[in-house]
């Protein structure tokens, strides 16, 4: 019963694929119609021709010999009859008539010597009758003409098509030329009827075959001009996957061959550009990195000095001179800042080469929030609504960071109260939502899609903050790493809010479990 299911299911899945690639969509089925239509068009044209031709040839050809022999036979035959024959006479030179080659029913009628309408027919009694003679051919037929000299006789022959019952006839008629007996003639087109109908099934099969041909012809040629176009289009999505190195193989020299040619050529320009910018980009990281690391010798020392002189100001010996005393404490404020600068440099490099580890712990959401305003000095800027007991599994150093950096950069831009709430979200409750709103103006639309951007600043004219410019960049890596997502956004009711979202357990992302980062910087973000 598996077997049968499967069976059917992949019968179906088959006629799926199909279907897929005939939709109507596809340039290879709109080849086929085109091509269809076309040879439709023709094939039904030849044939609507050839078939009128034949028609007319066949017709005229039957037509022209059954009235020349009827023309005879009523000068031969009809004309011997004396001026006023008995029925007997008609009746006999009728069925002489009727014997030509033609083979058609005959009628003779003449008037007797005491003035009476006299018939003979070639048929028994029920046969040919002047019934059967259309009115319009009898009355052109007893038309006398005028005799001059562009016209010779007075009487003249007439024919007509009728169709009985489904079946055509011609009928003629005409007079002695010498006067005398009038003459109808029947005969039968049932045989060229026939061969007409032959000749239009044989014409419409012929269309049928055309019309197969070109759609297989259509299927042909679509293959042809499609299998490259297909190629074409399987090593653009495979470069557009960043295998730089995917090559079309060329033959032919027509349009599609230079096509697959300016592909190469593009695509080597792009490896070969892209590999000039992984390498430029390769060596500003690596730069970065040593900046940072060669940095942190120097500014050790310095950090120890300015601790000293920081000493110094706060205490009561008065020591300092007062007229030193700001551009000290103005050096103590900014080897904090380029401290604080270098430390963030150092962990955009460990994002950017891949090093960036967790250190995981089962956390309490609330009470890590919790102690890092604390630390901060920030409880009375901040209204935490968190509930306890939401636990999760995550590194705590670098929800530390995030949480410092997004509080404050709402204290410092949006000002107090910043309210931050802890929420549990997802189908099972295995995901932790975390919202920071400020009370502020808002962030501008036009700076939204820029917030945790590297460097950015809101206002060009000024460029100079307490910040890096790499806060909600370092919060927006640590959530990713963390497999969450940072998102900023303007509260309908004022203010900004800035969304992070994690899962509660995120041990499987995790390749080294023991591994061990340097610090992360905290700090507030310019808008």
């Amino acid at each position: 019963m598996t077997d049968a299911h499967g069976g059917i299911r992949g019968w179906f899945a088959g006629r799926k694929g199909v279907w897929s690639r005939l939709r109507f969509t596809s340039l290879r089925l709109r080849l086929v119609v085109v091509f269809g239509l076309v040879a439709l068009t023709a094939a039904v044209s030849a044939s609507g021709i050839a078939y009128w031709l034949n028609r007319e040839a066949v017709l005229t050809r039957t037509q022209d010999a059954v009235l020349r022999d009827f023309q005879q036979e009523m000068q031969n035959r009809a004309g011997a009859l004396p001026e006023h024959p008995s029925q007997d006479e008609l009746q006999h030179t009728a069925g002489q008539m009727a014997n030509s080659s033609q083979r058609f029913s005959v009628l003779l009628v003449a008037e007797s010597a005491d003035g009476k309408a006299v018939y003979g027919t070639s048929g028994a009694l029920d046969g040919f009758s002047l019934r059967e003679v259309p009115r319009s051919l009898q009355k052109a037929v007893n038309k006398e003409q005028k005799v001059d000299s562009a016209n010779k006789y007075p009487y003249h022959l007439y024919w007509q098509r009728v169709v009985d019952d489904g079946t055509p006839y011609l009928v003629a008629g005409s007079q002695v030329i010498n006067g005398g007996a009038t003459g109808y003639m029947l005969k039968s087109l049932e045989p060229e009827a026939k061969d007409l109908n032959s000749l239009a099934w044989s014409l419409g099969i012929a269309t049928a075959l055309a019309l197969v041909g070109s759609a297989l012809l259509a299927q042909a040629a679509a293959t042809t001009v499609l299998k490259p176009v297909h190629r074409l289009g399987v090593a653009a999505r495979r470069l557009g996957e960043g295998r730089l190195d995917t090559r079309l193989r060329v033959s032919g020299t027509d349009e599609l061959a230079d096509l697959s040619r300016t592909f190469n050529l593009a695509a080597e320009a792009l490896e070969k550009r892209v590999a000039d910018m992984a390498g430029r980009d390769e060596a500003s990281r690596r730069f970065v990195a040593d900046m940072s690391h060669e940095l942190r010798t120097p500014l050790t020392a310095i950090t120890a000095v300015t601790e000293i002189l920081e000493d110094e100001l706060e205490a009561e010996s008065g020591s300092v001179d007062p007229m030193i005393e700001p551009a000290v404490r103005l050096v103590v404020s900014e080897t904090r800042r380029l401290n604080d600068l270098v430390e963030n440099l150092m962990e955009v490099t460990r994002f950017d080469a891949g090093t960036a580890r967790l250190v995981l712990d089962d956390v309490d959401v609330a009470d890590q929030i919790t102690a890092c305003i604390d630390a901060r000095a920030w409880l009375d800027a901040v209204d935490l609504d968190a509930e306890r007991g939401i636990h999760a599994r995550l590194d705590p150093r670098r929800l530390d960071v995030i949480m410092a950096n997004l509080i404050g950069n709402a204290l410092k831009h949006g000002g107090s109260p910043v309210r931050v709430s802890v929420r549990m979200a997802g189908e099972r409750g295995d995901e932790v939502v975390i919202a920071v709103r400020d009370h502020g103006p808002g962030i501008p639309e036009d700076i939204l899609p820029h917030v945790f951007d590297r460097f950015y600043k809101a206002s060009a004219s000024r460029p100079r903050s307490d910040g890096s410019g790499l806060g909600l960049s370092i919060a927006t890596e640590n959530a990713r790493i963390h497999g969450g997502e940072l998102t900023a956004a303007n509260s309908p009711d004022g203010g900004a809010v800035f969304t992070l979202r994690l899962p509660r357990d995120i041990s499987e992302l995790t390749e080294e479990p023991g591994a061990v980062d340097g610090p992360a910087g905290a700090e507030g973000e310019i808008r």
